[in-house]
């Protein structure tokens, strides 16, 4: 049967785009002005405290150490429920997980995320993972810092396809600190009894549609994760799984984005949902 024109979604005109850790809604630059060129109203939210640029959070990253994630995952909520019809949400690195997280929340159209950490229950951890986040497992006493990356660290977990030179260039750009509570309650979450902040329900009917995208190279989250990932939902819509080789972890940034960009913008408008209802105690 045909559904009526009034019966079908509103098709998405807002796209809301969410950065993960050690970077700012900088990074998103060029995708940002690269969706607005196609038409869309494009908004980068960022984490509460982070409303400064860079250069400011380097040199005061006070916010950095103090920002908590339900926190993070709140005031992006805020933001998407104050839109008039639901959007898709893109997220990169931990933007993943708050993608993921605001989905469990049943809103949005549809969510992307690409090369994304993972959400609670997801166990696997290899070695490239391990050593581009040792700078803050390292220490038990970064749980109360905000921990950043050489320049080395960060060619290594996040431009490892990149040249040298191109490295250094996105990291004087784009590089800030990392919350260390965060990262280390990721990590402890799956030791301790009961749900911890970064808990999804794998079984939610509520969720909206998901693509996992996975950079081939990315040594940070690689693509064993996003598929461990993907596989621990249950039920429909049943996740998709892309993995672009020759991608690192700062794929947004990499030549070749364009396609990238594009490809999974027409995946979301094809998938896209209506208005969900989210489910009851959501916050």
């Amino acid at each position: 049967m045909t559904v009526p024109p009034s019966a079908q979604p509103p098709v998405p005109d807002t796209i809301v785009l969410v950065h993960g850790f050690w970077v700012t809604p900088r990074s998103w630059e060029h995708w940002k002005a690269h969706y607005e060129a196609r038409g869309f109203r494009v908004l980068t939210p960022t984490y509460p405290g982070f409303e400064v640029e860079v250069e400011a959070l380097v040199a005061d990253p006070t916010p950095v150490a103090e920002v908590t994630l339900p926190a993070i995952v709140d005031s992006i909520a805020d933001v998407v429920r104050g839109l008039d019809r639901p959007p898709v949400l893109i997220g990169h690195s931990a933007g993943g997980t708050i993608v993921q997280l605001l989905l469990d929340r049943g809103l949005g159209a549809c969510g992307v995320v690409l090369n994304s950490a993972p959400t609670e229950g997801v166990r696997v951890v290899p070695l490239s993972q391990l050593r581009s986040t040792w700078a803050v497992l390292k220490n038990p006493a970064n749980r109360h810092r905000a921990v950043g990356l050489t320049e080395e660290q960060w060619h290594y977990a996040f431009t490892n396809t990149f040249s040298e030179e191109e490295s250094r260039e996105l990291y004087r750009r784009y590089h800030v600190p990392a919350s260390g509570r965060i990262l280390w309650n990721s990590v402890l979450a799956n030791l301790m009894p009961g749900p911890q902040d970064a808990h999804v329900d794998y079984a939610n009917p509520a969720r909206p549609p998901l693509l996992f995208v996975s950079g081939g190279e990315d040594h940070i989250m690689p693509p064993a994760i996003q598929r461990s990932n993907a596989a621990h939902y249950r039920g429909e819509p049943v996740p998709e799984l892309r993995e672009y080789p020759g991608y690192a972890h700062l794929l947004p940034a990499q030549p070749g984005w364009e396609r990238i960009a594009d490809e999974v913008l027409d995946w979301a408008l094809a998938h896209a949902t209506g208005a969900r209802t989210e489910p009851a105690g959501a916050q």
